[in-house]
């Protein structure tokens, strides 16, 4: 049974956790102990058991885990067998990779549209799925009912398509418009994603090698 108030650092855990044991899972490998799982993933065996212990009992003492059954288990708690309804606003250059090379279905979302005010890119598709002109946004939404919104628009219009999907009903954000999005509407999540946070943690460890 799944505990509250778990906290963000274990959250953002397990989407590493699901990664690694997926991994085991296509190599076939049937069962792992916490002591090996954590030598892979670079934490301690008692990190692993305390963050699980978090949503229940996992694994059997002498025989590990079942990686299939844990895998499954975190997955669902991730929510990947929800399929989760997605759009995507702007297909630049960031839109346009993800849409042709991301696997959505995978971490469980199933994509179903992208929205542009460029003339040249409204009414084609990529990688089977539809660009649609932004102006239809209040007719697709209601209609399909999206979970999530992927922005990869311009950080000048970032806070207003923001405030424009929450007043149509959108309440989450996957963010990749380098601008720390807010709103004052309950139970509205935001995912900022900065590129340049992740390159600058790197210069630091190359830099204190």
């Amino acid at each position: 049974m799944k505990k509250q108030n778990v906290s963000d650092t274990v959250i953002r855990r397990l989407p590493r956790y699901y990664r690694y044991l997926d991994d085991l899972h296509v190599k076939g490998i049937v069962r792992i102990s916490s002591s090996t799982l954590g030598e892979k993933m670079g934490i301690t065996a008692s990190q692993i058991r305390q963050d699980l212990s978090c949503f229940g009992e996992f694994g059997q003492q002498g025989y590990g885990y079942n990686v299939d059954e844990l895998r499954t288990e975190i997955g669902h708690i991730l929510g990947v067998d929800n399929q989760h309804r997605l759009i995507i606003l702007g297909v630049g250059n960031l839109g346009h990779a993800l849409m042709q090379n991301f696997r959505f279905r995978d971490a469980g979302f199933l994509l179903e549209a992208a929205f542009d005010i460029d003339p040249r890119l409204i009414g084609t598709e990529v990688a089977g799925v539809p660009i649609l002109d932004y102006a239809r946004l209040e007719e697709f939404i209601p209609v399909h009912r999206p979970d999530v919104a992927v922005l990869t628009v311009s950080q000048a219009v970032a806070q207003s398509t923001a405030d424009h999907l929450i007043e149509l009903g959108i309440r989450g954000f996957w963010n990749f418009t380098n601008v720390e999005l807010s709103t004052s509407v309950e139970n509205v999540r935001f995912e900022d994603v900065h590129f340049a946070d992740s390159l600058l943690t790197l210069s630091y460890r190359i830099t204190e090698r």
